[in-house]
């Protein structure tokens, strides 16, 4: 019989271990290792079974045991110790504190709080919140962020299902199951009003009744992160669903949940602010178009919501602009959220979630009216940017693609003046580096909690390369039993029985060179690229000198039949009796298998297509841990391959023939493996340790150590990103003077810009065989119209030139006033040395300027020669 309703019971601990409810609950323990050892202690069996989640751990605990502890000196005060030092880590100055809080001589105060909106947190497995890279990047950045100091609240959903559970069929097909997530069991506590009652915030609902959520908060250290949840009593079933998995469902679904999160989600922030007393907000972060909402609510709070200081829509933008951040972190159109414009405004009209914001302007802010553009659809990504002053890409490479990409919203500007950076990822140290590799720097004397991250990362070159191999040939064979374990419970849930699996005792080797390869299953990732040629595969697993292993492991979102053949592909392959010890597929990849994964690989593969990885971070965190990188040169791998790190597959992207391009790249992959991976792994000296190998692993450490980390990350955007965007944002809130001036401004500069023209260049100082160091003077007659000079910049733009007279590799020099005439004219004048030899163009355009704009484009208009 079934129940009709659940719910853990917590336990209550001897006064003695309330400190142990505390560490349980603060989210630190996932990536402190010295915390994770007290929780051993209390039932080292529990511990393992429990899958290492200390709130079932002290749920499943023994009273008779509780009781023994209580009295245990000596584990009372090493309790104690871990106490202290969570209380010492949450309250103590760190990066942010020292560096940016309160500004300096040149820069001003940082923000006092920032608030990142994610629809996935990937922080622990024991909190199934994620489903892919995009979540364990947004996991990531919160504990940077709470290491560095830097007062990020994460705002984001609790899902009741999670994301799925991955197993296989006996033919090998992937098979999901969604288990029901208790809250109360789960290391989160609801935020209460002063009177205990729960918090909710509401939604109002095209047709009614209003969308109700509850709000949970996960002490990410230092980082709070308030999740929203709509299994709330009053709740409709439809609205209870909201909030039922990651990534399911249909549009109106994906609406609802995207709506919850942007609207709903800045409305928990002010919940939790004034519940609390903490700061408000001065940054909003979206990570991905998923939360872009949140800025139509932040315009709501700012025009028509009661209390409010009632602007203007304009006006309300531009303060709403100049405090978010947007970040995209697709390379493909297919991966941008759009709905039916209909859609979008049935649940954003009159009685929709954002009452009193015109609906045409907010259709407006998705709309794709750009050359081959939409004009049906509502376009999540292109209201991210119109809504953001500031945006960036995740790799240098993609942040080129994405100006590619979106173009379109500013058509009058080169692709490479298109207002998208890039901030490459990183990847939070402490979590995902094997204590052991940690443990072997810190016996040199290198300091893991520091803001200098190089000298840890040199420390490599003390220690010997016998230690090294042996620290490596331990966390192998971590791997190698961990991988036997999920291998045997695989083929049972396959319908193998016992008798049938005494092979999987030898499956694997921990003195065999093993590469991993962990990802999603979407097609450009390419997760049978090493079958392109079956037979060339088996002689490298199988070679009797020189084999090597594979451990491969990804899930394939439950709508994609093709992930899902690819994955069956594989499967089949790796089932062979004559490969399936050096071959294993690993079902439900997540955060817990992944801890052992990346530590006991030697090499890390990646097989995308170029340019379609935006990032990727898992080589990140193999490197980390003393792997190399054999990738094809895309996302992050593109940016910090030098030739010495790992290994480049040659990629054939200008191929047409999708078939030969796999061909070629396969075979280099071959290639690469049997000629360069497999001899230096197995070229040994007299100790048994690969010297070659090793020197490229410490040149791995010290050349991608300091690049690859959340805190490099998290710093950059701090400095280039947050503190700048909080700046501008108390420039225009000061009695929001400034954003009223700078909407004018922009509505004056758009309706005049027509009558903006160069009308006539004219250049001299060079004859006709003009020479390196020759100065060339230039003048420019331009119409203003209505608009000064102090509202536009003048710019001699000049650079190489191909055979169509198109400039590359340019530069930008401002002219100045040197006259003014009558009915809005003026001559400008300027002067540039040609510093290089070779075809040289120029040509004069003019752009709007004011102060407050982050980029030449951010107003979309020019005026060229």
């Amino acid at each position: 019989m079934r129940a009709i309703r659940r719910f853990t019971v917590r336990p209550v601990l001897p006064p003695a271990l309330q400190p142990l409810g505390v560490l349980a609950l603060n989210l630190r323990w996932s990536w402190h290792p010295e915390t994770q050892d007290v929780f051993d202690e209390v039932d080292s069996d529990l511990w393992e079974s429990t899958g290492h989640d200390p709130v079932r751990l002290l749920g499943a605990v023994g009273r008779a045991r509780l009781e023994e502890l209580a009295t245990d000196e000596g584990f009372l005060a090493r309790l104690k110790v871990a106490s202290d030092d969570l209380d010492a880590y949450l309250t103590g100055d760190r990066w942010y504190q020292h560096r940016v809080a309160a500004g300096s001589a040149t820069t001003e105060a940082g923000p006092v709080a920032i608030g990142y909106f994610s629809p996935e947190f990937g922080i622990t497995a024991v909190l199934p919140q994620y489903s892919g890279g995009l979540g364990i990047l947004a996991g990531d950045h919160l504990k940077a962020a709470s290491d560095l100091g830097v007062p990020i609240v994460g705002v984001g959903l609790l899902y009741r299902h999670g994301y799925f559970k991955q197993a296989l069929s006996r033919d090998g097909w992937q098979q999901e199951t969604y288990p029901v997530l208790d809250p109360d069991g789960l290391p989160i506590s609801l935020l209460r009003e002063p009177d205990g009652s729960r918090a909710t915030i509401s939604i109002a609902m095209p047709g009614g009744p209003d969308l109700l959520a509850r709000i949970w908060v996960a002490s990410v250290g230092r980082v709070p992160l308030l999740m929203l949840d709509t299994d709330v009593e009053g709740n409709p079933d439809h609205y209870i669903d909201v909030t039922d998995r990651l990534y399911g469902g249909n549009s109106e679904h994906r609406l609802r949940q995207e709506m919850l999160l942007g609207v709903g989600g800045v409305r928990a922030l002010r919940a939790y602010s004034r519940i609390t007393g903490a700061p408000e907000p001065e940054v909003f972060h979206t990570n991905e178009g998923h939360a872009g909402f949140l800025g139509i609510e932040r315009i709501r709070e700012l025009t028509v919501a009661e209390g409010g200081p009632g602007l203007d829509f304009d006006t309300a933008l531009e303060v709403s602009r100049a405090s978010t951040v947007f970040t995209t972190h697709t390379p493909v159109p297919a991966g941008i959220d759009r709905f039916p414009q209909t859609l979008v405004e049935q649940y954003f009209g009159e009685s929709g979630a954002t009452p009193g914001v015109p609906i045409d302007r907010v259709l407006a802010l998705g709309a794709e009216d750009y050359e081959d553009g939409d004009p049906s659809v509502f376009n999540m990504a292109v209201m991210g940017f119109r809504l953001a002053q500031r945006a960036n890409g995740v790799s240098v490479l993609h942040g080129q693609v994405s100006r590619g990409m979106f173009n379109g919203l500013w058509p009058a500007f080169d692709e490479a003046e298109v207002p998208i950076g890039s901030i490459t990822n990183g990847v939070h140290a402490p979590t995902w580096v094997a204590r052991e590799i940690i443990e072997l720097a810190e016996a040199e004397g290198a300091d893991a909690d520091t803001d200098d991250t190089d000298p840890f990362f040199n420390a490599v070159d003390r220690v010997s390369g016998a230690q090294v191999w042996s620290v490596k040939r331990r966390l192998r064979e971590r791997l190698v039993l961990d991988a036997r374990r999920r291998l045997r419970r695989s083929w049972e849930n396959r319908g193998s029985a016992k008798a049938e699996l005494a092979w999987i005792d030898g499956a694997l080797d921990p003195d065999v060179l093993t590469i991993g390869f962990a990802r999603r299953v979407p097609s450009y990732k390419r997760l049978t690229l090493m079958l392109r040629d079956p037979a060339r595969l088996k002689a490298l697993l199988l070679d009797p000198e020189r084999p090597i292993q594979l451990v491969i492991a990804g899930k394939s979102h439950p709508a994609d039949d093709g992930g899902k053949k690819l994955i069956q592909e594989m499967v089949k392959f790796a089932d062979d009796p004559e490969v399936r010890h050096r071959i294993v597929f690993l079902p439900n990849y997540d955060i817990a298998m992944a801890l052992p994964l990346y530590p006991g690989c030697d090499v890390w593969l990646n097989n995308p297509l170029r340019p379609y990885e935006a990032c990727g971070t898992s080589g990140m965190k193999a490197a980390l841990n003393g792997g190399l990188n054999l990738s094809i040169l895309d996302g992050w791998w593109d940016e910090w391959y030098d030739g010495e790190n790992g290994w480049a597959i040659p990629s054939a992207d200008g191929l047409d023939d999708p078939e030969r391009r796999d061909d070629l790249e396969a075979s280099a992959l071959y290639d690469l493996i049997e000629n360069e991976v497999a001899p230096r792994f197995y070229d040994v000296d007299h100790e048994g340790v690969p010297t070659r190998w090793v020197e490229m692993l410490r040149h791995t450490l010290k050349s991608l150590g300091p690049k690859v980390l959340a805190s490099r990350m998290v710093r950059d955007y701090t400095l280039k990103l947050y503190a700048p965007a909080a700046s501008n944002a108390r420039r225009l809130n000061n009695d929001f003077e400034g954003a009223r001036s700078l909407a004018d401004w922009k509505q004056r500069v758009k309706s005049l810009w027509p009558e903006v023209k160069v009308e006539h260049v004219e250049s001299s100082g060079v004859g006709d065989a003009p020479e390196v160091g020759d100065v060339m003077s230039v003048r420019a007659f331009v119409a203003l119209g209505s608009l000064t000079p102090d509202d536009v910049e003048v710019q001699l733009v000049h650079g190489k030139t191909n055979g169509e007279d198109e400039l590359s590799e340019t530069r930008i020099d401002t002219l100045t006033v040197a006259e003014s005439y009558d009915g809005g004219r003026h001559r400008l004048d300027g002067e540039v040395t040609l510093d290089h030899s070779g075809a040289f163009g120029y040509t004069v355009r003019i752009i709007p300027r004011h102060d407050l704009l982050v980029s030449d484009a951010e107003l979309g208009v020019v005026a060229m020669a």
